[in-house]
């Protein structure tokens, strides 16, 4: 059994993964942490982090980048494993993520789904061979009109993992329209389209000559997200103190 504290519990995200924990027989929520207790869960809510004693194996945050502090605080203090869902965050806010991962597990990922995670991978291995080859890369992703931030934390994640295949020897490009050149072959592409109720669309493009290939990853709905910060929980439940994603998780159910 798994005993999760589930912070920003009143939240879309928080919400839908204690769905999940309530019908899946190796996850129970111990305790919610958010800014009210609405009365939704049977289990305690806490308004203050420091005031939540309840006994857990891991900590689901899917709350917003100012609370990260606190949250890191807490879980440090106490060697609690943490799943840290929430983006946006500073440089300043990624190195204390580094920092408390020596004190204790932390699982972090631009995005929780094990499609995109393992999409990382096959990407990869496409473009030592596509890119290699000569073909160019782009992205393109596509989300609601709410969303705030462009590209998104899923769009960069993707552009770091084909960079890093390549030895990280390419430049991103965001915007072209204040460019008249010939396109740079050792650029990344990133373009963001924001519409309508799209929860997640990312397409990564090797262009070549005469031929194109496509991987795409379309999610419609959130809960592909809530089942892989709660398989996270799963595989983060009693791992030392270190720093992981998404990929240790994919790897780890082969």
């Amino acid at each position: 059994m798994v005993r999760i504290i589930m912070n920003g519990c009143n939240g879309h995200m928080g919400q839908v993964i204690a769905g999940l924990a309530a019908q899946d027989p190796e996850v129970e929520m111990a305790a919610g942490i958010d800014l009210e207790d609405k009365g939704l869960y049977a289990c305690p809510v806490f308004t203050d982090i420091e005031k939540c004693d309840v006994p857990a194996d891991v900590m689901i945050d899917f709350s917003s980048a100012k609370a990260t502090d606190k949250v890191l605080e807490y879980c440090g203090s106490r060697k609690l494993p943490l799943v840290l869902c929430t983006t946006g965050l500073s440089q300043e806010q990624i190195r204390k993520v580094e920092e408390t991962a020596k004190e204790t597990a932390i699982l972090r990922s631009a995005n929780m789904s094990l499609g995109i995670n393992t999409l990382l991978k096959l990407i990869q291995d496409a473009a030592k061979v596509l890119a290699a080859a000569g073909f160019d890369m782009e992205i393109v992703e596509r989300h609601h009109n709410l969303k705030v931030d462009a590209p998104s934390g899923t769009a960069l994640a993707l552009a770091d993992s084909l960079n890093e295949a390549m030895d990280n020897q390419y430049h991103y490009v965001y915007d072209r329209s204040q460019k008249r050149e010939k396109r740079d072959p050792r650029e990344i592409g990133i373009s963001a389209v924001r519409g309508g109720t799209i929860v997640g669309d990312h397409e990564v493009i090797f262009a070549g000559p005469d031929e194109v290939i496509e991987f795409k990853h379309t999610a419609y709905s959130k809960t592909v997200f809530a089942k892989g910060a709660v398989e996270a929980a799963k595989f983060l439940k009693g791992k030392g103190a270190g720093l992981y994603n998404m990929s240790h998780v994919i790897n780890a159910e082969k």
